[in-house]
C-alpha cells in the first residue's frame, strides 16, 4: 500500500501539476522549460566550480544538451554535446556493471557464487575471502579496502590486477560498505576470465557498437585529443593530462579497467541512460542490444546489513545526494571523481547527465561542492514545477 501511494505521488509530481502552475505552455520546447536550470549551471561555472560543463537531459524521449564555460586553461573552446570527458567511476556502471548484468543474463555468472569459483587466486590474502560473493563486489561490501597504489607496486597490468585480487580483507564480508576500486578491479578480472577478452574490447563489442556510442571508448586515439576536456596537471606523470585517464591505477592497468578508463560525450551518455531507462520501465530498447530482463532489480536499493544506499553496481538517492532532493526514490545513478554524473528517474522518465572536468588544473576544487545535486534539482523544478521533495525510499 505504501509503495502504491508513493508511486501515485511521484507520478503526480512528474505530471507537473495543473497547467496553470506551469511557467510556460505545455508545448514549450524543453530548452525553454529548462532555462532556469541553465542559469544555475552558468552561475556555478562562472563561480569557478569547473572550467566548463555539459548538461544533457532527456524527458520522455525529448532531449536537451547545453555546454557552458571552456575546455581548459589554454583552450577557450566551449564544450558541447560531442566533447569527450574522462568518465572516471561512471565506467563502473556504463561498462563493468552492464557487462556483469549481461553475463548473469547469459548464465555465465552467478551473483551469489563465491568469487573464488571464477578467480582461485582471490583466496590468497587475509580474511574470509572464500565467503565473498560476486554480489558483494557490486555492493561494495566485500570487505576489500577502498584502494591501494598499484602504480607504485607493480610493473605490468597483470601484476596490478593480481595485487588487487590478492589484497587482504579489511572487514568481514557483508558487514560494512566501503566504496572499493579494488572490488571493481576484481570483478573486471572475473569478466575478462569468463570471456577471455579485455574489458575494453568487451565494452566496444557488446555495448558501444550495438548502442551506436561512437564517442565513448577506452584509450581514445590522439586524433581525438582536441575534442577531449583536459583533467589534472599530474605530478606522477609530470604533465597535464588530456586524453589520458586521470585515475593513476587505471593508467597503470594500461588505461583499461572496470573501475575507470572510459572517455565519452554527453550525447552518448544520454543515449546509454535512455537505454537503461527502457530496462527500468520494462520496455524494449529502441536501439542497441536487448536490455537484460532483470535490469530493474539491479537498480533497486538492496536490503543489506550495512544499510547503504547501494544497488547492484548502481547507487540510489540518499540524504544530500548528487541526485538532488527531488528525483524519485526509484532513481538510480552514479558519479565520477573527475566531476561527472548520470541520474535516471524512471517515474518521471528522465535522464540527467552532467559532465565537467572539475579536476582541471587540480583536483583541489572546493567550489565544485554540491553542484551536481543543485543542477539536478534545478532541472526537476524547471521540468516539473511543483515537484515535492523526494519521499522516503520504498522498502
Amino acid at each position: 500500500m505504501k509503495r502504491a501511494l508513493a508511486a501515485l505521488l511521484l507520478l503526480s509530481a512528474c505530471a507537473g501539476g495543473p497547467p496553470t502552475a506551469l511557467p510556460l505552455p505545455r508545448n514549450a520546447s524543453l530548452a525553454a522549460r529548462l532555462a532556469p536550470a541553465v542559469s544555475v549551471l552558468d552561475s556555478a561555472i562562472a563561480a569557478g566550480a569547473a572550467p566548463g560543463a555539459v548538461l544533457a537531459v532527456s524527458i520522455r524521449g525529448e532531449r536537451f544538451v547545453y555546454g557552458t564555460g571552456h575546455l581548459g586553461l589554454t583552450d577557450s573552446t566551449r564544450p558541447d554535446g560531442g566533447t569527450l570527458y574522462d568518465m572516471a567511476s561512471l565506467t563502473k556502471v556504463i561498462a563493468l556493471t552492464t557487462l556483469a548484468m549481461m553475463a548473469v543474463e547469459e548464465g555465465r555468472l552467478d551473483l551469489d557464487a563465491p568469487v573464488i569459483r571464477y578467480l582461485p587466486d582471490f583466496a590468497r590474502g587475509a580474511g574470509d575471502k572464500a565467503a565473498v560473493r560476486i554480489r558483494d563486489l557490486l555492493l561494495h561490501d566485500s570487505g576489500l579496502p577502498a584502494g591501494r597504489p598499484l602504480w607504485r607496486e607493480s610493473l605490468v597490468r597483470e601484476g596490478g590486477i593480481l595485487r588487487s585480487v590478492t589484497t587482504d580483507l579489511a572487514a568481514p564480508p557483508g558487514t560494512r560498505m566501503v566504496y572499493s576500486d579494488l572490488g571493481a578491479i576484481t570483478l573486471t578480472a572475473v569478466l575478462e576470465s569468463l570471456y577471455h577478452e579485455r574489458i575494453d574490447r568487451l565494452f566496444a563489442e557488446r555495448i558501444a557498437r550495438p548502442l551506436g556510442l561512437t564517442r565513448m571508448r577506452y584509450l581514445p586515439p590522439k586524433s581525438w585529443r582536441h575534442a577531449i576536456a583536459p583533467t589534472e596537471r599530474d605530478p606522477w606523470r609530470g604533465r597535464m593530462l588530456r586524453g589520458e585517464v586521470h585515475d593513476e591505477n587505471t593508467a597503470h592497468l594500461d588505461g583499461v579497467s572496470g573501475h575507470a578508463g572510459l572517455f565519452g560525450s554527453a550525447e552518448d551518455l544520454l543515449r546509454f541512460g535512455e537505454w537503461t531507462l527502457a530496462g527500468a520501465l520494462g520496455r524494449a530498447a529502441i536501439q542497441g542490444p536487448p536490455v537484460p530482463t532483470s535490469f530493474a532489480t539491479w537498480t533497486r536499493r538492496q536490503d543489506t546489513p550495512t544499510g547503504s544506499s547501494r544497488a547492484l553496481g548502481w547507487d540510489t538517492p540518499s540524504g544530500i545526494s548528487s541526485a538532488g532532493t527531488i528525483m524519485g526514490a526509484s532513481s538510480y545513478g552514479h558519479t565520477g571523481f573527475t566531476g561527472t554524473s548520470i541520474w535516471v528517474d524512471p517515474g518521471c522518465e528522465t535522464v540527467i547527465v552532467l559532465l565537467t572536468n572539475r579536476v582541471h588544473p587540480t583536483r583541489n576544487t572546493p567550489a565544485f561542492g554540491l553542484i551536481r545535486g543543485t543542477v539536478a534539482d534545478a532541472v526537476m523544478r524547471a521540468a516539473f514545477p511543483g515537484s515535492p521533495p523526494r519521499a522516503a525510499t520504498p522498502p
